[in-house]
């Protein structure tokens, strides 16, 4: 099969998703990240688009399981029903705490969900993204808060970091957080 073919075949696949020729780019990630200041409710800011999250009111919760993976609880208002989805996060290499790979399934592997900057206490700013035969590249990245509403100052330094990171934004859209219930 040509690359072309199959590219054809994949790409109805990612068009809810932001998808580039090449591979991914490899962003720096949050020097001397700490885990459990990372821990607890954030909620989605901004993003590029992702299938898995298409509603409003979205927000992810993180904690850690006594076997010393983190458990990620995603919800959203979508179709006028409250959605969840767990999954299951880790740290795959100590050395670097900040590139943590999370699973929404025991069937597929690990996704990078890699922690770019964070203060822990008000914004986070998380990319991720999957080489795709070295042909394109398919990527995610989120502008968290720890409250649903971010200044659009902290916002405009979180997309810059993204950019000067080699990320492209073009895509990205305010997630709507209003009439939400806490």
């Amino acid at each position: 099969m040509s690359p072309v073919s199959l590219l054809l075949l994949v790409l109805p696949l990612v068009s809810a998703q932001t998808y580039h020729w090449g591979p991914c780019p490899t962003p720096k990630v949050q020097p001397g990240f700490n885990l459990q200041q990372y821990l607890g409710r954030w909620y989605e800011i901004e993003k590029l688009p992702a299938s898995f999250a298409r509603g409003q009111c979205i927000e992810a919760n993180y904690a850690l399981r006594g076997d010393g993976t983190i458990r990620v609880l995603n919800s959203q208002f979508y179709k006028e029903k409250v959605r969840t989805a767990e999954g299951t996060a880790v740290v795959p290499d100590l050395r670097e705490p900040a590139k943590l790979g999370v699973s929404f399934s025991y069937f597929t592997p690990y996704s990078p969900y890699w922690i770019l900057t964070t203060d822990y206490s008000s914004v986070a700013v998380v990319y991720s993204c999957t080489d795709i035969l070295h042909i394109f590249h398919v990527d995610y990245a989120w502008i968290l808060g720890r409250s649903r509403f971010l200044p659009p100052q902290t916002v405009n330094y979180a997309k810059q970091l993204l950019v000067s990171e080699g990320i492209n934004i073009f895509r990205m859209k305010a997630t709507n957080q209003t009439g939400c219930k806490d």
